[in-house]
């Protein structure tokens, strides 16, 4: 079972690891896309107001720009531990014991604008790019994205839960990936698309996939593990599952 994660504009700064290795990230594959969105992101660095403008910063967000320029020396950490806020603030990886926290590293990736997928092993550096982003030497990123990531995504084994949003889930399409919509009642039995706290109960639920005993291989399966953690998830469609919350 693979977890697809979205990722976090905020992330935690500094690391404790080595410099980027693109060799040594999982999803060999995608390390041509990897290193062409690298060396774009690091030229644009050298013009601050481009870089801005390009990513969608402000001017107290400049320290973003910085961060890029340093892409290649800067210290990195493991996936997982990079990206923070609400989603990840639910999925407490830290929390999680030693067995736990394997599985989690093998069952959980993060949609990445710049890596395409991380697993929890990955170290990476800290890094501003959005799915939406599109950047002059290569231009949009799902162009660039979708004919590598798309084929990764297919030689997956065994199930995929997508729980990315929809500019990432844009970036690769996964057919037969089982999505969750989080939902609650609106008083008279009709159900409403949760938004405000949408991120905190995907990472809920991620955290209960990840950390599970038994690895789920159905829509069924997964909505099992959800309902022993004590999560209302339902089965909704072939592939579509409903997480509803109060």
């Amino acid at each position: 079972m693979l977890v697809l994660l979205p990722p976090s504009e905020t992330k935690a700064v500094g690391g404790y690891g080595p410099p980027l290795d693109l060799d040594a990230l999982s999803f060999p594959e995608l390390t041509p896309v990897r290193s062409k969105l690298l060396d774009a992101l690091v030229d644009l660095a050298a013009d601050p107001a481009a870089s801005m403008a390009a990513l969608g910063l402000s001017e107290r967000q400049l320290d973003e720009v910085g961060h890029n320029a340093e892409l290649r020396e800067a210290p990195t950490m493991l996936a997982l531990t990079r990206y923070t806020g609400v989603l990840y603030d639910s999925l407490d990886i830290g929390t999680l014991t030693k067995a736990e926290r394997a599985r989690a590293d093998s069952r959980l990736a993060v949609a990445s604008a710049l890596f395409g997928l991380a697993r929890g092993t990955d170290q990476i550096p800290h890094y501003r790019l959005s799915a939406g982003s599109s950047l002059a030497s290569v231009g949009p990123l799902r162009g660039v994205w979708r004919p590598v990531l798309e084929p990764a995504l297919s030689e997956v084994d065994g199930l995929v839960v997508d729980l990315r949003s929809g500019s990432y889930a844009g970036l690769a399409r996964v057919p037969g990936a089982v999505t969750v919509r989080v939902v609650t009642d609106d008083g008279s039995g009709r159900r409403k698309t949760v938004s405000h706290f949408n991120k905190a109960h995907k990472g809920r639920l991620a955290r209960v996939l990840a950390a599970a005993r038994k690895e789920a291989s159905t829509p069924k399966d997964v909505v099992k593990i959800a309902g022993a953690a004590g999560l209302a998830l339902e089965v909704t469609g072939d592939t579509e599952l409903e997480l509803l919350t109060e």
